[in-house]
């Protein structure tokens, strides 16, 4: 199978885009490397694929030959408002209309990248998919509005829910990464609140185990929560990653940001029952392996 996988250099795409390739299956790997992060970091994950860069808010996609489409690109953070809110629209909002619009005019599927997000302070914990949507940020209004946009196609789409993914290759932005950079380098981590503020984490490769599934056996319209199953607060977090690296850490406190929840926890029986889909890769497990991998990356000259 051909499949195009957009965001393929970011963090869960570029894995997706590895595990198709190791797959068997054909990748058109398409990113515009936007400076949201160091665009090199983005090419060293993209290692290996043939990488289109293409701006999807502004340049066609050509689907010609394609089996289905992955649509992982987007601006991502939950932090931030103002005067990036033109980002979001057109990053996430803009891009993704023109990506359903070429895959509608193909007949083609197309799985895509939703998120927690969209729930904001949730009703109720675990949280299932049929939950009133409150989202708090930027970011959650405007992947609402993606699968909103799905819906309002009749796209033959699926929207994942995503929460709070880790692993290898993880934006320097992110928690586990922020923490895992302060462990090497004997610095200090800054965390918004109090910390007891927890989150399904969720392992990258349970995420693109989800993702792949959902594109072979999900029915059209499906929407799924992609959760792990350890929840657990930012302190606890820390604190095995302390354990695991064997190295403390000078943690410091920010104000409450803006955008962020105080609770995340996946209901993901509906995904379980329809696609046989659970996360496999404990926390701990998990925060192991993303150690080892930042571990070698400071050892490498």
């Amino acid at each position: 199978m051909r499949y195009v996988v957009t965001g393929a250099a970011g963090f869960i795409g570029s894995h997706l885009a590895d595990a198709l390739v190791e797959g068997g299956h054909d990748v058109v790997a398409v990113d515009c490397l936007t400076d949201y992060y160091d665009p090199a970091e983005k090419e060293e994950n993209a290692r290996g694929l043939d990488l289109l860069r293409i701006d999807l808010a502004e340049e066609s996609l050509d689907l010609d030959g394609v089996d289905g489409v992955f649509h992982l690109a987007g601006q991502p953070g939950v932090r931030s408002f103002g005067e990036a809110f033109p980002l979001y629209l057109r990053r996430n909002v803009l891009a993704t209309q023109r990506v359903f619009d070429a895959a509608s005019t193909a007949g083609l599927r197309v799985v895509f990248a939703s998120s927690s997000s969209i729930y904001g302070e949730a009703e109720r914990y675990p949280t299932p998919e049929g939950t009133v949507p409150e989202p708090i940020s930027p970011y959650g209004i405007t992947k609402l509005a993606c699968e909103q946009l799905a819906r309002a196609y009749g796209l033959d789409s699926v929207a994942l829910r995503y929460f709070t993914v880790y692993g290898p290759r993880q934006r320097p932005d992110m928690l586990f990464r922020r923490i895992c950079d302060a462990l090497t380098s004997g610095g200090t981590i800054e965390i918004y609140g109090t910390g007891e503020q927890s989150r399904s984490f969720t392992e990258v490769g349970d995420v693109v185990d989800a993702t792949i599934a959902a594109m072979a056996e999900a029915p059209a319209g499906a929407v799924y929560n992609v959760g792990g199953g350890d929840e657990a607060s930012l302190l606890e977090a820390v604190a095995l990653l302390e354990e695991i690296s064997g190295r403390p850490l000078d943690v410091r406190h920010l104000d409450r940001a803006r955008g962020d929840v105080r609770r995340t926890q996946a209901d993901v029986s509906r995904i379980r029952d329809a696609l046989g889909w659970e996360p496999r890769v404990p926390l701990a497990r998990g925060l192991e392996r993303m150690w080892a991998w930042a571990s070698a990356r400071v050892a490498t000259p």
